[in-house]
Parts: C-alpha cells; structure tokens; sequence
C-alpha cells in the first residue's frame, strides 16, 4: 500500500481563507482541489507537502464558465465534466470539447478541475497545450491583489508555474475572434490514459488566409507552442502545403523521450501527423463558422 508522508490538512471556506491559509503555512502549504494530480505524487512520496488546504468548496465561488468583455472566463475549481457538458465551450472553442473527451475516465473528470491541471504543469496534461493553443491568460490571485499572466509565461517548466507560494489561480481567459476554428487530437495506449502524443490547434481566418495560429503539443518535450509553426502559416492561404510546412517545424521544435509510451522518433512522427490533422479540422470547422 502507497501511503503519503504526514501532513497537516485544513480546510478552505473561501478564496481570501485560501489565501491567508498559504500566507500562514508557508511554501510548504499545497492547495488540494480535485485531487486526481497532487494525491497520487503524495502516495508515491514525489510530493511530501507539510501543509494541505483543501479548496473543493469553493467550487461555488470559483466554479463558472461565462463571456464577458469579448473573453471566456473559467473558474479555476469547474470540473472536467463541467467543461465536457458546456454547450458555450462546444460552440466557441471546440478544442476543449474535443480534448475533455479523451481526458482520463468519468471520475475523474466529475473530481478534476482545469486549475489544478494547469497548476500540476505536468508535460503530459492535455490542458495546458489547449490553452496555449487558444492564447489564453491565467488570473493569479494573491492578498497584494491579482495579476494576469499568459500561457507562455505562466508555465515555467515539468511541474513548475508562476503562481507564488501564497498565490493561487483563480481564473482561465480565453480571447474570443470571428473566424476561428479548433482542434485536439490525441493518440494513447488506451482509452482515458496519459498522451503517446497530441496536438491542438487554433486558425483565424480572414480575406482567404490565416491570419492567427495556435499550435501546441502535448507529451512530446516541455515546451508545448511552436512559435516557429505558428508564424509560418500566418499569410499563407489553408492548404496542405502550407500545413505540412507547419507541422514539419512543430515536430522539429518538439523534444520527446523514449519511454515505456514509444520511442522518440515515432513520438516525433505522432507530433507531425496530429498537427496535420488538428490544422485541417480546425481549418474546417472555421470555414463552417463551428469555431
């Protein structure tokens, strides 16, 4: 039996609690919210917190999807489920509705929240490359006040973000633009399982060219945008050469390990493929006006 170091536990009633819980306990102190990414590191002793202070209440403050100011706004405590079962999601950014449903299994996406995958900043988490993709913000919140953060920035490396040792997030950010489309594909070894590979992207058309890209990759090295892809379909009409130019320079940039998942260079290979499939869906879908 796997059994986590001892720890002192409390429990949050509100997002000020959380913070002045963090304030008092140190940067020993981790934030519990669905559980499904901080527990099982405990159990196998990668993470020994000495402090926990659980926020799964306060999904009725942080637990929203709205649009407001030209944005999608996501609470940092809504579920996967939550996600997966939003018609506003399915209609404006289908890249989450596409990725939610080859998220792990039905507990734990009825437990997960998109916060605590985003804090985990695990390089095989299927969230943190849709956000990049889509250009979204983070809202970090501390006692001092609330600063925002983008996607490039707010990931640090494997397991490390910007959020401060008495900070937490509380918000995801997604702009929103006319012509868009987008899409996540995913390869694994079985259903619900961590990525082989995957890739998301996210086209804005305009006047018959692209004129925006996001494309970003999942378990195949730590850094999830390819600048260099993205900038190259930027002007160039939605075709297959121009795709394939694209997602040639998105597997050159990736820098995947050989692991019990596959080796590197059919990561490398999965890398390429997806990106092809993820452009010309979310190229489709722009055309369609389906986002």
């Amino acid at each position: 039996m796997q059994i986590p170091a001892s720890f002192e536990y409390e429990r949050a009633t509100s997002v000020s609690h959380a913070l002045e819980l963090l304030r008092d306990k140190g940067p020993e102190a981790r934030l519990l919210a669905g559980g499904h990414s901080l527990l099982p590191m405990m159990k196998l002793r990668l993470a020994a917190p000495e402090h926990i202070i659980d926020i799964d209440g306060l999904a009725g403050e942080l637990g929203y999807i709205r649009e407001e100011d030209g944005e999608l706004r996501i609470g940092a405590m809504t579920r996967h489920r939550e996600l997966l079962e939003s018609d506003l999601l399915a209609r404006r950014v289908t890249i989450i509705t596409d990725a939610e449903r080859v998220i792990a299994d039905p507990v734990v996406r009825n437990r997960g929240t998109i916060g605590g995958g985003l804090c985990q900043a695990d390089p095989a988490e299927d969230l943190s490359a849709v956000c990049a993709a889509l250009g979204a913000s983070v809202v970090i919140r501390g006692q001092d006040g609330e600063r925002i953060v983008n996607m490039l920035e707010f990931h640090r490396g494997p397991y490390q973000t910007a959020v401060g040792d008495a900070e937490m997030l509380v918000e995801v950010r997604i702009p929103l633009h006319t012509g868009v489309g987008s899409a996540y594909e995913k390869v694994e070894r079985r259903y619900g399982d961590w990525a082989v590979a995957a890739a998301g992207a996210v086209v804005r058309l305009e006047g018959g060219a692209i004129a925006q890209a996001g494309i970003a990759l999942t378990a195949v090295g730590p850094d999830v945008t390819s600048i260099a892809a993205q900038d190259a379909l930027v002007g160039q009409p939605p075709s297959e050469e121009s795709f394939a130019v694209a997602a040639d320079l998105a597997a050159r940039d990736c820098s995947p390990s050989t692991d019990q998942r596959g080796t590197a260079e059919y990561k490398r290979h999965l890398a390429r493929e997806l990106t092809l499939r993820v452009l010309r869906t979310a190229t489709a879908r722009a055309l369609r006006g389906d986002a």
